[in-house]
């Protein structure tokens, strides 16, 4: 469907409008889809996010600049989203023997188990929005969302 059509446009929009609102609109619908996937295991985008950082670092803790500087959404108040996830016993929290100032923060086996879970289920969200296009379609797709946001 159009983009004016799901939002109900009456009037003609310019080619720059409509490429920012299909990609806000497209955007929506695909974390509505994944907010649902979340909901069950009570945690956000954002502390997914932060789980699949960390699952990253194969064993070694990451500090908050390391976690800060690779979340999707920058502005996130990671301090925040650690602390939430440190209540559910995802993830250790410690200050680092080198230097006091540094906070190290370690994925659990439960916040492991958590993704894992998950993990079939996100690669399941993610091809559920790629199987209308061709391999070609997607790489196009990737290349030209990749030009519009890199000037």
């Amino acid at each position: 469907m159009k983009i004016e059509d799901e939002i109900k446009s009456t009037i003609a929009l310019d080619i720059s409008k409509k490429i920012i609102l299909n990609v806000l609109y497209t955007q929506n619908v695909i974390n509505d889809n994944f907010n649902d996937i979340l909901k069950s295991y009570d945690i956000s985008g954002e502390q997914y996010n932060v789980l699949r950082i960390l699952r990253g670092q194969k064993g070694s803790p990451a500090n908050m600049f390391v976690i800060q500087e690779r979340m999707l959404a920058r502005t996130s108040n990671t301090t925040r989203l650690v602390d939430k996830l440190l209540l559910k016993n995802l993830v250790t929290r410690n200050v680092c023997p080198e230097n006091r100032r540094k906070i190290e923060v370690l994925i659990t086996q439960k916040g492991l188990n958590v993704l894992n879970e998950l993990d079939p289920k996100v690669i399941e969200h993610e091809e559920f929005f790629s199987n209308n296009l061709s391999l070609q379609e997607s790489e196009q797709l990737n290349s030209l969302l990749e030009k519009y946001r890199n000037k």
